[in-house]
């Protein structure tokens, strides 16, 4: 039985499951393989490289950035988070990700994005950290209507979380069946429908890409769906689940250093209070979970 472990996105929530994979990579707690999902695949992906604080660095140095996330970006690059500068000048030039160690890794990362066409769930096993591996991440995290769809291997992609927010039945599927996952809200929230005006807006912005619109419109039936079963694992023992205490209380954005900072505190808090838990969960294939 394989020891995955699968990383719901959030946006700058992120932060917090950068906390919980450095307390990982810190006290070497190594699954066999790894599913990310938007921010959970953009800051994700550094487990496979190696990178403890690497996540937390760049953001960081760059909060205040325009080209990192900003309006200004999105009024002049069509992105929010600034998709050549994030995912081409970043990773390459400014704060290297370590596709060296990535690619040696035998550790399999995927990342789940929503192909723009159809609204379906696309799962991708990235391989050496290259140009095609980037661009599925970016695709991965490319929010409707704040980014530009992503054009690679013949799809374009959208952001993962329309159609998998968390990807527990794909990870089950392939062999995967003892999982750590990372949340990046508390227990006791589930995700509300869109109201009305919202819908309507909705339906204007996504004109171009009717199935991404029907995807928005019912996702909160599937996302609280997914959470469903989330908790009927966790509660038989098949998984074991991190999140925050309470509500993260950070937007899709931040310029703020120290909001970022408590984010990513939360989650390494949260790290430790896992640790031991986490040790013996990945030690052995039936364990004693503890829920928080």
């Amino acid at each position: 039985m394989k020891n995955g472990l699968i990383m719901e996105g959030g946006a700058m929530r992120g932060l917090f499951t950068a906390g919980v994979l450095d307390i990982m990579m810190e006290n070497n707690i190594v699954p066999d393989g790894c599913v990310g999902v938007s921010a959970g695949a953009a800051f994700g992906c550094n487990i496979k490289s190696h990178q403890i604080g690497r996540v937390i660095r760049y953001n960081l140095r760059f909060a205040k950035d325009w080209r990192f996330a900003s309006v200004w970006s999105w009024l002049t690059t069509g992105d929010l988070y600034g998709g050549e500068f994030d995912y081409q000048v970043l990773p390459k030039k400014l704060d290297y990700w370590d596709v060296e160690t990535f690619a040696k890794n035998p550790m399999e990362f995927y990342v789940v994005a929503t192909n723009a066409k159809n609204g379906k769930a696309l799962y991708h096993k990235c391989s050496d950290g290259g140009q095609s591996d980037l661009l599925w991440i970016q695709g991965s995290a490319s929010m409707p209507i704040a980014s530009k769809p992503v054009q690679v291997d013949g799809f374009t992609l959208l952001d993962g979380g329309i159609s998998d927010s968390i990807p527990l039945t794909f990870f089950n599927g392939i062999g995967y069946e003892h999982n750590l996952v990372i949340l990046t809200q508390p227990r006791t929230y589930t995700k509300k429908q869109y109201s009305e005006k919202q819908l309507k807006f909705l339906q204007r912005a996504l004109r171009k890409t009717p199935a991404i619109y029907d995807m928005l419109a019912k996702r909160y039936q599937a996302y609280n769906e997914e959470l469903e079963e989330v908790f009927r694992q966790e509660q038989a023992g098949k998984i074991l689940v991190i999140r925050p205490r309470d509500d993260l209380k950070i937007g899709s954005i931040s310029h703020d250093v120290d909001e970022k900072k408590r984010v990513y505190e939360a989650g390494r808090e949260a790290g430790m209070d896992y640790l031991d838990a986490m040790k013996r969960f990945y030690g052995a294939e039936e364990c004693e979970t503890s829920t928080k």
